[in-house]
């Protein structure tokens, strides 16, 4: 099976995500992303052709979202149980 070359890693627990690119067999850590416009400029930086489709709707899927669902960059708040 093969993977996609971009991956959004988990959300973090203080949020944002990791964002990195697969090419050549290795994993390049592009930065952490907060929103889906940082994935965009990252993917941009990264000379990725048409960063806005990829993000937001590419017929092919060249995301990874692995985690948590795609577009979530907060953490769940911790369940408490006050009185």
């Amino acid at each position: 099976m093969e993977h996609a070359p971009i991956v959004v890693h988990r959300v973090s627990p203080s949020g944002g995500r990791r964002v990195s690119l697969r090419a050549g067999g290795r994993e390049t850590v592009l930065g952490v992303a907060h929103s889906d416009p940082d994935v965009i400029e990252f993917l941009r930086r990264a000379e990725v052709p048409d960063p806005d489709e990829v993000v937001l709707g590419g017929a092919v899927p060249q995301i990874e979202w692995q985690g948590d669902a795609p577009h979530v960059y907060e953490a769940e708040p911790a369940a408490t149980d006050l009185p």
